[in-house]
């Protein structure tokens, strides 16, 4: 099935639930065909994804998301994939930047479970049903959530520093301090040989 027949068969079954179809492009890179879907309907309009015969998208690939600070939205992007049609779309939803909620996934692809977690960790996103919602990737006390645009890191965390020197930056200051030698120095390096002495010189 194409995307647009996908895309239409769905605004049969759920109405305008799903909205602003998008054919697949290549310029600047591939980008697949996808359609947005209103939050407040996501759970809905997966499952019929999911289940009805004609699309049966049984994979969820992926599950990104996008913080655009100047809409004030974090997208949320889902990659579906169905193995007994051989085809695939994209399915995109806004949500609030400053509260972004949205029903889990994770009953109708299990798989959902670590891609959602991961998005809520590294984006703040709550996925509202998930199972076991907690951080993923960073420490369970960290503050904040490092892919928004806005995010600082601080300097530390729990007594530990959170970035460290260029091994460059090291490798220069290296050659600096034992390498380079004052301008107009004669002496002979402390690491090379003198002038040998006469034997029975004191």
């Amino acid at each position: 099935m194409q995307a647009r027949e996908i895309f239409d068969t769905l605004v049969r079954l759920v109405g305008d639930a799903v909205f602003s179809f998008e054919e697949a492009v290549a310029k600047d890179g591939p980008r697949d065909a996808c359609f947005r879907v209103r939050a407040d309907s996501v759970a809905l309009v997966m499952a019929h994804l999911r289940d009805e015969p004609a699309l049966r998208f049984d994979f969820l690939q992926n599950l990104t998301a996008v913080d655009w600070i100047k809409r004030d939205v974090i997208e949320l992007v889902y990659h579906l994939y169905s193995y007994p049609h051989r085809h695939t779309i994209c399915v995109k939803t806004d949500l609030p930047r400053g509260a972004p909620r949205v029903a889990t996934v994770a009953r109708v692809w299990p798989t959902a479970d670590w891609l959602e977690r991961e998005q809520y960790d590294l984006l703040g996103v709550v996925f509202e049903g998930h199972p076991d919602l907690r951080r993923l990737l960073m420490p369970d006390d960290w503050i904040g959530h490092p892919m928004r645009k806005d995010f600082r890191e601080p300097k530390s965390y729990r007594g530990m520093l959170t970035s460290r020197p260029s091994p460059m930056d090291l490798l220069q200051t290296y050659d600096r301090a034992h390498v380079a030698k004052p301008t107009g120095a004669t002496a002979a390096s402390p690491t090379e040989p003198g002038p040998a002495k006469p034997e029975g010189a004191t």
